[in-house]
């Protein structure tokens, strides 16, 4: 029988401003970034025009949520945006775990996985205490994903759990008017087509799935179930952690150095063809994430002003239909993908 769900008249909510800055950097995931910094990183977005901002308690144990609200507490609380995300409590701890998995963040905390409704209040009145602020526009259910190795039982039991707890708990807070919207944020296809058949989502965090490098998955399997529930997501990781744009590192994770060939081979090949047309891969990578229809909102990190800023200024800049055009012809993106007009 076909879920309830799958027949909500709700009319879904997505963000208002199609793009964002992401919190990763800002809890020191790769690299110490003061307090100093991140503040300025902060201004500089604000300055720019940027009003949607997404976090999470994980990102640095909560340094990052610390960081974000005491910049946005003394902001007008109606003219952003800001999602975070459910499903990993933190508690102070005198052990050294928190080290292991964040060595760059001074946080004291553990984490704690709770996909239940209690968690998820609980979870959400935390976020807004580190914030500093009396609400969340989205709230995303975090990393309940097969590529998530610290889960206490599979994903997929997780999943279960957040099914009878985390997704009805938001939906209820949702018509209570507390939150905007919710969904998932994780790095696989396979959890936000399974919420889309079971659940109602408003809009889905989609990280590392759709990039100049990788997105025909994304493209053909996911783009048209997330129609169907005239649903919405929120892009993140076009750059794939920074790999398109040069870094060391492909996506997320301790293997994260271990980049397979053929994406060191097709990084090569677009760097040409955007040598030839006299185009900014990076800028062309930004665009090309932004914009399918059902992308709700790209959203970026940085770790430094200059990054941010240099984000947005590419968000702006026209790029040559001939260069996409050479993509497709080379056959280094899809046919049927969607490229800026």
């Amino acid at each position: 029988m076909e879920n309830n769900a799958n027949n909500s008249s709700n009319v879904h909510y997505k963000p208002p401003f199609t793009f964002g800055l992401g919190g990763v950097p800002l809890g020191n995931e790769f690299a110490v970034v003061t307090d100093k910094d991140a503040n300025a990183i902060l201004e500089a977005a604000w300055s720019a025009g940027i009003r949607y901002y997404d976090v999470s308690p994980w990102y640095g144990l909560g340094l990052a949520e610390r960081r974000y609200g005491n910049f946005l507490h003394n902001k007008q609380r109606s003219e952003y945006v800001i999602s975070s995300k459910v499903g990993k409590l933190l508690k102070a701890s005198k052990t050294v775990k928190n080290r292991e998995l964040f060595p760059f963040s001074p946080s004291p905390n553990d984490v704690i996985f709770d996909y239940t409704a209690s968690g998820v209040r609980r979870s959400i009145e935390d976020s807004l205490q580190r914030l500093g602020i009396d609400s969340l526009d989205i709230v995303f259910v975090h990393d309940i994903s097969s590529d998530n190795k610290l889960l206490p039982t599979s994903w997929q039991e997780q999943f279960d759990i957040a099914t009878k707890g985390a997704f009805p708990e938001l939906t209820r807070m949702r018509e209570e008017g507390l939150i905007k919207g919710w969904g998932i944020g994780v790095n696989t296809p396979e959890p936000i087509l399974r919420v889309l058949k079971e659940a109602d989502p408003d809009v889905c965090l989609m990280a590392s799935q759709y990039s100049l490098i990788d997105h025909k998955n994304a493209l053909n399997q996911l783009f048209p179930a997330v129609r169907n529930k005239s649903a919405s997501l929120v892009v993140g990781s076009s750059l794939n952690a920074g790999f398109i744009s040069g870094s060391p590192r492909y996506n997320y994770g301790k293997d994260s150095y271990k980049i397979p060939t053929q994406f060191l081979e097709k990084r090569k090949q677009l760097r040409e063809v955007a040598a030839n047309h006299g185009v900014d891969l990076r800028t062309a990578a930004l665009q090309f994430s932004a914009s399918p229809d059902v992308a709700a909102a790209l959203i970026v990190g940085a770790s430094s002003e200059r990054q941010i800023l240099a984000d947005y200024t590419s968000m702006q800049t026209k790029i040559p239909a001939e260069f996409w055009a050479e993509l497709k012809t080379q056959k280094l993106i899809e046919q049927n993908a969607p490229t800026p007009a």
